[in-house]
């Protein structure tokens, strides 16, 4: 197998911790209590848990640029590459628009949401890889910065205040009640993963595919400084974009990715080079299945009614009064991943891979 082929166990790695961290933050006990690195921020600002999704859509481009770049450069005939990506693609929003399908028949309170985290990774997977099969790095890299620009330009013209920002009146526009959150005030809608803000969320996948082309080259030491000069880069530009996981800014693109960068950077001096045997890798195989098979799970306890009732008598009927409310609402999460991690393993030991 060339090197241009292998498969970087640091990628499944760095991917499965990334979807077990998702697991994590999307499934506490109690939602009234948080950990705060467990939670997103409000609006402004950047905690732990927003730089997973971001994390994760880098880590697509990375596996594009080793999956689907390769086989172009070696001259296989682009269209049936093309096909099978949309063909992918397709099915990861389909799935997404299943999932949350089913949660609105299983949570009496919820509402209907079209957009949603597989619909964003299936668009950005579908546009990355025409470009990686279409067009050149420089391109690629020239629509990733031209994606920021204009986005960038967006948001000063329209402000980045809640419900009034443009983001969220296309989100408002085009999907109508059918958003993550509607201002009751206003009737005002926003979705995290709305419309908009899929512009520069395919910029962070595009940043992972030029990470992924270095990756592949073993030029570590351009990983390590795009680690620097990219986190530096989106401190700076708080100034005139805050980070802002709702809106995907700017500067929270350059931020994360900078982060993504020196998380990719150790896992490959580890796994790759050092052999280390890392957790994740299970998960990493499995990504969709996981967190899809997770969130069928969660929705078929609440539809049965033992979610509330299991997690009072197993957790915080004793936890509660030793430690408080926050670490029996951790504790389940740690349960739920530890569980979703059993699965995979078994899943992996027995060569079971679900592809989507």
């Amino acid at each position: 197998m060339t090197p241009n082929t292998m498969r970087y166990g640091s990628v499944d790695v760095l991917r499965g911790l990334t979807v077990a961290a998702m697991l994590l933050v999307n499934d506490p006990g109690d939602w009234g209590h948080v950990w705060w690195p467990l939670e997103h921020a409000e609006w402004n600002g950047c905690t732990p848990t927003d730089l997973v999704f971001p994390l994760f859509l880098f880590i697509v481009g990375v596996s594009i640029a080793l999956a689907i770049v390769p086989r172009v450069e070696a001259g296989a005939v682009q269209a049936p590459i093309r096909d099978a990506a949309l063909r992918r693609a397709l099915r990861i929003v389909g799935l997404g628009l299943a999932l949350n399908l089913i949660g609105w028949l299983a949570i009496p309170e919820a509402h209907l949401r079209l957009p949603g985290v597989l619909q964003r990774i299936g668009i950005c997977f579908a546009f990355a890889s025409l470009l990686a099969i279409y067009a050149r790095a420089v391109t690629r890299d020239i629509v990733c910065v031209g994606l920021l620009v204009l986005y960038g330009g967006l948001l000063l013209a329209g402000g980045m205040s809640p419900w009034t920002n443009w983001a969220s009146q296309v989100d408002s526009t085009v999907f109508g009640p059918f958003v993550y959150v509607i201002d009751p005030a206003t009737g005002r809608g926003h979705d995290p993963e709305g419309l908009l803000a899929t512009l520069p969320s395919l910029a962070t996948t595009l940043i992972g595919m030029r990470a992924g082309a270095w990756l592949r080259t073993g030029a570590l030491r351009k990983l390590l400084v795009a680690a620097v000069v990219f986190a530096v880069a989106g401190w700076l530009l708080q100034a005139v974009w805050p980070f802002n996981k709702n809106l995907w800014t700017p500067s929270y693109v350059l931020w994360t990715a900078g982060v993504s960068f020196a998380l990719l950077s150790l896992a490959h001096v580890l796994v790759d080079r050092r052999g280390w045997r890392l957790p994740g890798r299970a998960f990493g195989k499995n990504a969709i299945a996981a967190y899809a098979g997770s969130g069928l799970m969660v929705y078929l306890l609440i539809a049965l009614g033992v979610t509330a009732p299991l997690y009072r008598i197993a957790f915080a009927s004793w936890m509660t009064p030793l430690f408080g409310p926050y670490v029996p609402s951790a504790a389940w999460g740690v349960v739920f991943v530890t569980i979703w991690w059993g699965v995979v393993r078994w899943m992996d030991r027995r060569a079971i891979y679900l592809k989507v």
